[in-house]
C-alpha cells in the first residue's frame, strides 16, 4: 500500500510541475494562437527572479512570489506590446520571434549573471518530510502541487465567470463579431500574454529550490509543456489538468521501474501515436458554430 501511494504521489509532484509551466502555456497559445517558443524563458527568468531577490535583496522564496508574478506579466506586456501584436495571423514569424526572444533572453541571463548554476534556498518551514498512509512525501512537493491546483481555480475563476474571461471567450471564438460589438481584442490578448508569462515565472521560482537554475533550464520546460497542452486539446483549461495528472502518473511509474531518461522517451512516443489518431487532442472544447 505504501508503494502504491509513494507511486501516486510521486506522479502528483511531476504533474504538478508539468500543469505549472504548461498553464501560462495554454493560456498564451490557446487564446492568442502564438506559437511561444519563449516560454521556457518566461519560467526560467522566474527562476533566475527567484535566486536575485534571495541573494542581493535576502527576501524568501515565499515572499518573493508575488514581485515574481508582477515582474514577468510586465516582461510579457512588453514583449506583447512591442513584438508580438504585429504578428498575429503569421505563425512562421510568431514562431521565429519567439524563438529569437528565447535565445536573447538566454544571452542576457548569461552575460548578467554567468553561466555556472545557481540555487535557490528552499523555505525552512517547508524543508520537512510528510507521511501519507505510509509513504513518505517533501512538505514542498506537497506546497507545489497545492499552489499548482489554486492557480487553476483562479484561472478557470477568471476564465468562466468574470467580465474579462467573457470577452476573451468571445474572442477566442469569433475575434471578428466580438470586435463589432465593441471588445478590445488588442487589451484582451496583451492582458492574456501578461498573465500567461506571471504564470511561467511563477512556475519557474516554484521550481527552484528543486532544479539547479541555469540559463538552458527552460528548453525541457517548454517541450514538457507543449506536450501538456497539445495533449489536452489546446483550449481546455481542465484538458491542461487532466493531461499533466496523466503525464505525471505516466512518467513517475515508467520511472521507477526503468530511468527519468527512458521514461521521456516512452511518454514521447506514446504522445506522438495518440497524435496520429487524435490530432484534437484528449479533450475538446465544444463551442457553437
Amino acid at each position: 500500500m505504501d508503494l502504491v501511494v509513494s507511486q501516486l504521489l510521486t506522479g502528483l509532484s511531476i504533474a504538478s510541475i508539468l500543469m505549472l509551466v504548461a498553464l501560462g502555456l495554454a493560456i498564451i497559445y490557446g487564446v492568442t494562437g502564438v506559437i511561444n517558443l519563449a516560454h521556457g524563458e518566461f519560467v526560467m527568468l522566474g527562476a533566475y527572479c527567484a535566486w536575485v531577490l534571495q541573494t542581493q535583496f535576502g527576501l524568501g522564496l515565499l515572499a518573493s512570489l508575488v514581485p515574481i508574478f508582477l515582474i514577468l506579466c510586465l516582461f510579457g506586456w512588453i514583449i506583447e506590446a512591442v513584438i508580438i501584436r504585429h504578428l498575429y495571423d503569421r505563425p512562421l514569424d510568431t514562431i521565429l520571434a519567439t524563438w529569437g526572444i528565447g535565445v536573447m533572453a538566454q544571452q542576457a541571463v548569461r552575460l548578467l549573471a554567468g553561466g555556472e548554476l545557481r540555487y535557490v534556498e528552499m523555505p525552512a518551514s517547508l524543508s520537512s518530510s510528510v507521511n501519507i498512509l505510509g509513504a513518505t512525501e517533501s512538505a514542498y512537493r506537497l506546497f507545489v502541487l497545492a499552489v499548482a491546483l489554486g492557480l487553476f481555480a483562479v484561472t478557470w475563476y477568471i476564465y468562466r465567470k468574470t467580465t474579462f474571461g467573457l470577452k476573451l471567450r468571445a474572442i477566442t471564438q469569433n475575434r471578428s463579431v466580438a470586435s463589432s460589438f465593441g471588445v478590445n481584442s488588442g487589451r484582451i490578448y496583451r492582458l492574456t500574454f501578461a498573465y500567461g508569462a506571471g504564470i511561467a515565472g511563477l512556475a519557474g521560482a516554484l521550481v527552484s529550490p528543486l532544479k539547479s537554475v541555469s540559463p538552458e533550464m527552460g528548453t525541457t520546460y517548454v517541450v514538457d509543456a507543449f506536450m501538456v497542452v497539445v495533449l489536452g486539446g489546446v483550449q481546455s483549461l481542465f484538458g491542461t489538468m487532466a493531461s499533466s495528472a496523466i503525464l505525471g502518473e505516466l512518467s513517475g511509474y515508467l520511472a521507477f521501474f526503468s530511468n527519468d531518461t527512458i521514461a521521456k522517451a516512452v511518454v514521447l512516443v506514446a504522445i506522438v501515436i495518440l497524435i496520429r489518431f487524435r490530432p484534437q487532442g484528449l479533450f475538446v472544447t465544444r463551442v457553437r458554430a
